[in-house]
């Protein structure tokens, strides 16, 4: 996060069991139909079916099938 955050990138992070409104000064969402709509790329740590529809947005360390 600090990495990207220093590029001047925003960062939005889908949790939906976090109850703050932000993290690390990052804005916090719990909608994840909202959240695939704003973003322009998704980085997550496992693959989900639930993110299938934006496929062309998630880079994942499991998106080459080697984990």
């Amino acid at each position: 996060m600090k990495r990207i955050k220093a590029k001047g990138i925003k960062m939005v992070i889908f949790e939906p069991a976090m109850k703050e409104a932000d993290f690390f000064k990052s804005e916090v969402i719990s909608d994840l139909a909202e959240f695939k709509k704003i973003s322009d790329i998704i980085i997550a740590n496992r693959w989900n079916e639930e993110l299938y529809d934006v496929k062309e947005k998630v880079y994942t360390r499991d998106m080459y099938g080697r984990d």
